[in-house]
C-alpha cells in the first residue's frame, strides 16, 4: 500500500542535482537516475528490541530500538549484494522527518505511528512498551520509510540514504545543515495569525479539506473504538454459553454430549474476538495514518499563506516608499503624516537633504522592488510543486483509503461467516441430542 501512487507526478522535480529550495536551503541529492531510492533498494524494518541505557542527563531508562535492513537491488559483479542492517531509535525516525519538513516545505510529508496509542478501546494497553504495540509501531515505521523512499523528490536526498546505510555520523550532517534554528523559525512563523489578501484558492480549499478530513477521520476512529469495546462484551458473554452448556451436560445422560460440545464451539466463538480485533487494529492504524497525514497537509498551505503574507508586505512597503518619494518630489503630502506636520511647523529641509533623502529612497525602492520580484517568483514556485505534490498526495489517499475500508469490510464478512458457522456447528450438535 506504501508504493501505491507514488511514482505519478511531479517526476520532474527530481533531476539528481543540487538546487536551491524555495527557503533559500540547499537541497543535496543523491546522484541517480532520477527514479525513486525503493526501486533501486529494499528497505524494511525488521525487528524490534528493547534495550536499557543513560540518557543525555545521565539518568538510566528503557527504551526501544528498530533494526533497518537494507539490501540494493543492483547486482555486483552477477552476484546480488548482502543486506546491510543498523538499529535505529524512534526519535531518529522524528529527526530525520523533522529534517525533511525543513527542507522540503512543499511536500505532503509522510506521518510517524503514534508515539503513544490514541484511540485505544478498552482491553488495549496503551504502554508504548507493550510488545503489540510495538510491533504496531515497527509496521508504522516501516511503511514511513517505504513512503519517503519511494517519493520522486524525497528519495533522493542524501541524508535519507545516509540514515539507511551509516550507523554513524548520519545526525551530524543533519546538523551542519542548520535546520534546527530554520525549524523554530518556521514553527514561530506557522503559529502567528496573519490574514493573506490573496491566497491561492486551491490551496485554501486544500486547508479547508485537511481539516475536514482530520475531523471525519477521527470521528470514525471513536466510532470503532466503541463497536471495538462493545463487540468485545458481546463476544465474551458468549463464554457463559459454554460454562453453562458443559455444567449442564454432566447431569444428562442423552443430552450431554451434545451439550457439551455446542458448550467447545461457544467457548471457540467468546476466544475468537482476540484475534478479531488484533487484526482490526491494522486497519485502525491505516485510518490513523491520514489522521496524521491531514496535519502534513495543513501545514504545507499554512507554508503558502506564510511565503504570500511575505510577498504581500514586502509589496506594501514597495508602494509605501514610492509614495514616499511621490511626496518628497512634488511637496504635496496626501496622508498625514509626523513629517509633514514638522514641515509645516518648522518649514521645508533644505535642498541639499531632500536630494539626499530622494537618492535614499531610490535606493530603497530598487532594492525593494528586487524583493518583490524575488518574493512572487518564490511563491509562484512554492505554489506549483506544493500544488504538484498535493495532487500525487491525493491520489495516493483515495488508492489507500478505498483499498483499506474494502479490506476492513472484507474483515467483517468473513467475521460474520465464523460466527455463522459455529452457531450451524452447535445447532448440529443439537439435533444429535
Amino acid at each position: 500500500m506504501a508504493e501505491d501512487g507514488k511514482e505519478e507526478s511531479v517526476a520532474s522535480s527530481c533531476d539528481g542535482s543540487d538546487r536551491t529550495e524555495p527557503d533559500g536551503s540547499l537541497n543535496h541529492t543523491v546522484p541517480g537516475d532520477g527514479s525513486s531510492l525503493l526501486r533501486r533498494m529494499e528497505i524494511c524494518v525488521a525487528e524490534a528490541e528493547r534495550r536499557s541505557g543513560k540518557n543525555a542527563v545521565g539518568m538510566q531508562e528503557t527504551f526501544t530500538v528498530y533494526l533497518i535492513e537494507t539490501r540494493l537491488l543492483e547486482s555486483v559483479d552477477g552476484r546480488n549484494p548482502p543486506p546491510d542492517s543498523l538499529w535505529r531509535r524512534y526519535s531518529e525516525f522524528e529527526l530525520l522527518r523533522n529534517y525533511l519538513i525543513v527542507t522540503y516545505p512543499f511536500i505532503v510529508m509522510p506521518p510517524l505511528p503514534e508515539k503513544r496509542a490514541e484511540f485505544v478501546w478498552h482491553k488495549l494497553s496503551a504502554d508504548n512498551m507493550d510488545p503489540d504495540f510495538v510491533e504496531r509501531r515497527r509496521v508504522g515505521l516501516e511503511n514511513f520509510l517505504l513512503r519517503v523512499a519511494s517519493h520522486p523528490v524525497l528519495s533522493n536526498d542524501k541524508i535519507l540514504y545516509h540514515f539507511l546505510t551509516k550507523e554513524h555520523g548520519w545526525k551530524e550532517m543533519v546538523y551542519e545543515t542548520e535546520f534546527q534554528a530554520k525549524a523554530d523559525s518556521r514553527l514561530r512563523a506557522l503559529n502567528a495569525t496573519f490574514r493573506v489578501r490573496s491566497p491561492n484558492k486551491p490551496l485554501m480549499e486544500t486547508k479547508h479539506y485537511s481539516d475536514e478530513l482530520q475531523s471525519h477521520t477521527s470521528q470514525l476512529l471513536r466510532a470503532r473504538t466503541r463497536v471495538a469495546d462493545r463487540l468485545y462484551a458481546v463476544y465474551k458473554v458468549h463464554g457463559n454459553y459454554g460454562r453453562v452448556f458443559s455444567e449442564w451436560s454432566a447431569i444428562e445422560k442423552e443430552m450431554g454430549d451434545g451439550l457439551q460440545s455446542a458448550g467447545h464451539h461457544m467457548d471457540a466463538y467468546a476466544a475468537s474476538i482476540d484475534d478479531i480485533l488484533e487484526e482490526e487494529e491494522h486497519y485502525a492504524d491505516q485510518l490513523k495514518e491520514y489522521l496524521f497525514y491531514a496535519e502534513a497537509l495543513r501545514a504545507v498551505c499554512r507554508k503558502h499563506e506564510l511565503t504570500q503574507f511575505e510577498l504581500e508586505m514586502a509589496s506594501q512597503d514597495l508602494v509605501s516608499k514610492k509614495q514616499q518619494r511621490e511626496e518628497l518630489a512634488t511637496g504635496i503630502v496626501r496622508t498625514f503624516s509626523f513629517k509633514g506636520m514638522t514641515n509645516k511647523l518648522f518649514g521645508q529641509e533644505a535642498p541639499e537633504q531632500r536630494e539626499a533623502r530622494l537618492n535614499l529612497l531610490e535606493e530603497l525602492i530598487a532594492e525593494g522592488e528586487e524583493a518583490v520580484k524575488d518574493k512572487t517568483a518564490e511563491c509562484e514556485e512554492y505554489v506549483e510543486r506544493a500544488w504538484a505534490d498535493v495532487l500525487r498526495f491525493k491520489d495516493q489517499k483515495d488508492k489507500d483509503l478505498q483499498e483499506a475500508l474494502i479490506n476492513y469490510a472484507h474483515m467483517q464478512i468473513s467475521m460474520c461467516k465464523k460466527g455463522i458457522q459455529i452457531w450451524s456447528n452447535a445447532r448440529e450438535c443439537f439435533l444429535k441430542m
